[in-house]
């Protein structure tokens, strides 16, 4: 798998319920737009892959800089397909970032505002949560 931590408190937690708003990392701290949830839910590595992709496919010619603000650090379990009943919580089968409203994903430094609003459109396509651009405030 492309992200995942090198090591792990507990190898399979439980699954837990998104409540409140994100207290941290809720402002554009690295660079000028950034990208922000607007609903809870989880989002796999593979999914944050592929946004990276995206962005900087897109980012690649006007010299801007991605930053990625969320780590998967959970880790989901599956039961093999086809598998009888009872025998224990299936292996770990992927990770995931967990994502409150209020936490700001991805970040573009050294961009337009017309092109980071077109490199989040093509990134948002991708993310399972609703999102919106976010700019930094002149006060940070």
């Amino acid at each position: 798998m492309a992200l995942m931590p090198k090591r792990v408190k507990h190898r399979k937690n439980q699954r837990g319920r998104i409540r409140g708003n994100a207290t941290r990392g809720n402002t554009v701290v690295f660079g000028e737009y950034g990208l922000q949830s607007v609903q809870p839910g989880h989002i796999n590595a593979t999914t944050i892959e592929a946004c990276r992709i995206a962005a900087s496919q897109y980012i690649r010619g006007s010299g801007g800089k991605l930053y990625i603000r969320i780590f998967p650090d959970k880790p989901v379990t599956a039961r093999p397909l086809e598998t009888r009943m009872g025998k224990g919580k299936g292996e770990p089968d992927r990770w995931v970032a967990v994502v409150k409203p209020g936490t700001v994903l991805f970040e573009i430094a050294g961009a337009s505002k017309e092109a980071a609003r077109d490199c989040f459109n093509r990134v948002a396509h991708k993310l399972p949560v609703r999102v919106r651009l976010v700019e930094r405030t002149p006060g940070s």
